[in-house]
């Protein structure tokens, strides 16, 4: 999980965020694995500038409500997090006032997991993909589509200026009911 960050979250409201991205060391960024693709987009504003790791940059829709960004992998993965730098001082209507997030087998299968309402944003946003029951601490999904349903100030279209997913990191030695800490650990970890 993301450490803990000054934004407040009760009843699925999030405010603030966080201008630094905090990550805990076992998880990984599984964005590289997918193909993203959104449902529309103004010319230079695409899926290109939410992945570019610039804060400057931005995916900016184009047309009606609501707004989608699609995360489609090859194959099977657990998903634990998703982290989105929004920024409500710098885009104000074009700033997104509540989210959906969807999972499933493709798009003709996605069900709702967490739905979201943000409070005037300013930085990195984090919402986790946990279930109610502690043993839920990970989404297993071939397909995550995050969904715009609304901006501030009734705005149209949405800016978001950085989505990153993170799933937890696999265990480095095979057959092992235990993780090793440390690469210390994991060199004497097997007989010769």
């Amino acid at each position: 999980m993301a450490t803990e960050s000054p934004e407040s979250e009760e009843e699925g409201k999030i405010t603030g965020g966080n201008q630094h991205l905090l990550i805990d060391d076992d998880l990984r960024e599984m964005g590289k694995k997918a193909a993203w693709s959104v449902s529309s987009c103004k010319p230079g504003n695409g899926v290109s500038a939410l992945r570019d790791d610039n804060l400057d940059t931005y995916w900016q829709s184009d047309g009606a409500q609501p707004h989608f960004v699609n995360i489609q992998f090859q194959k099977k993965v657990k998903l634990q997090l998703v982290v989105l730098y929004v920024d409500f001082k710098l885009d104000e209507s074009y700033t997104p006032s509540k989210i959906a997030i969807r999972a499933g087998d493709g798009f003709h299968n996605l069900k709702e997991i967490k739905t979201v309402e943000l409070v005037k944003p300013a930085g990195w946003v984090y919402v986790s993909l946990s279930g109610n029951d502690p043993r839920e601490t990970f989404v297993n999904t071939f397909m995550l589509q995050i969904s715009v349903l609304s901006n501030h100030l009734n705005g149209r279209d949405t800016h978001v200026r950085q989505i990153k997913i993170y799933g937890p990191r696999p265990n480095p030695i095979p057959h092992q009911q235990f993780q090793f800490t440390s690469s210390e650990f994991i060199t004497y970890s097997t007989l010769r």
